[in-house]
C-alpha cells in the first residue's frame, strides 16, 4: 500500500531521522512551500518549530480545506521531508500523489485512538510537517505542549481545524467552482480565497485568490475574442433570384412548396450581412 500506515507511535521509531537533524546547525530551517503560497507565510516558508493552523473559517461551504493541507505540504515533501497526517480518515494516497506529496515519506495515521496527543507528540519527534486532525475543543495545555514540542524539536505542527495559539493561522474563506454551465458541463476546478492571520510578523492579516485543486494563483480572465464570421471566397457573389413582390426573401423553403419555386441560395455569411 502506497504510504506507510502507522497504527501506533512506537512503530514510527528507526523509521525517518530526529527532525532536527539537518546535518548543519541553522540550516534549512525553512521549509518550501508552493510560490503560490509562500506570500502567506512569515519568511515565504514553513519554519521548522512553528505551528500553522488550517482552520474551517466562518464560510465551511466554501471547501476546500484539504486540497490547501496537501498543498501546504507538497513542496517540503518534494525537498526529502517526512509528512505526517493524523486523524484524517477519508484522506487516500492517490488524493496525496495528485497533490505533488511523494508517498515513500508520508505516514498516515487514519485513527490515533483517544489518546491522540501522545501519538501526535511522538511523530513530532521524529517528521518534518506533522498534521493533526483537532477532534474538538483541545484543552489549552495540550495546545501548549504540542507546540512546545515542535519548537525544541524542530517539527512543523499543522494543527487541522480550530486551535488557538498558533503562530499562523490558515483560513478559506469564499469560493466557487467553475465548469459548470446551463445544464451542462463538468466540475473542473474551485476558486478560493485563502486568509493568513497570526502572531509576530504574521499580525497583518494577508489575502489571496487562487485556483484549486492544483493551487494556483488567479490570473484576470481575459474576454472572450469577438466572433468573426467566415471570410466571403472570392469572386462575384453569387446571383440571387428576385423576389415576386417586394415582401423579404424568404431564407427556407417549406415542404410542399412547388419544386421549380425560386429560392435564394444564401451562404451563412450573407444571411449575417
Amino acid at each position: 500500500m502506497a504510504g506507510r500506515m502507522i497504527n501506533g507511535a512506537a512503530a514510527l521509531a528507526g523509521l525517518v531521522r530526529t527532525a532536527t537533524g539537518t546535518g548543519e546547525p541553522g540550516v534549512h530551517r525553512l521549509l518550501p512551500v508552493a510560490p503560490e503560497l509562500s506570500g502567506l507565510l512569515p519568511g515565504r516558508g514553513l519554519r521548522r518549530g512553528s505551528t500553522v493552523a488550517v482552520a474551517a473559517g466562518q464560510s465551511v461551504s466554501a471547501g476546500g480545506r484539504t486540497s490547501l493541507m496537501l498543498a501546504l505540504l507538497a513542496a517540503a515533501s518534494r525537498n526529502g521531508s517526512w509528512c505526517a497526517v493524523v486523524g484524517v480518515p477519508a484522506l487516500g494516497a492517490l488524493a496525496a500523489a495528485e497533490s505533488g506529496i511523494v508517498l515513500e515519506r508520508l505516514a498516515l495515521v487514519p485513527d490515533p485512538g483517544p489518546d491522540w496527543p501522545t501519538v501526535v507528540a511522538a511523530l513530532i519527534d521524529g517528521v518534518d510537517v506533522v498534521v493533526a486532525a483537532v477532534p474538538g475543543p483541545v484543552p489549552a495545555s495540550v495546545t501548549s505542549r504540542l507546540a512546545a514540542r515542535a519548537r525544541q524539536r524542530g517539527s512543523v505542527l499543522v494543527p487541522f481545524g480550530d486551535w488557538s495559539g498558533a503562530d499562523v493561522t490558515l483560513e478559506v474563506g469564499t469560493g466557487r467552482w467553475e465548469g459548470l454551465g446551463s445544464g451542462r458541463g463538468r466540475l473542473r476546478r474551485r476558486e478560493v480565497t485563502v486568509v493568513s492571520r497570526g502572531r509576530g510578523a504574521a499580525t497583518r492579516p494577508r489575502e489571496i485568490t487562487m485556483w484549486m485543486p492544483g493551487v494556483t494563483v488567479r490570473d484576470s480572465i481575459p474576454p472572450p475574442p469577438p466572433s468573426t464570421l467566415p471570410e466571403r471566397p472570392p469572386g462575384p457573389p453569387p446571383e440571387r433570384a428576385a423576389p415576386p413582390e417586394a415582401a423579404a426573401p424568404r431564407l427556407l423553403r417549406r415542404s410542399g412548396s412547388p419544386a421549380g419555386a425560386a429560392r435564394p441560395d444564401l451562404t451563412c455569411a450573407q444571411v449575417r450581412s
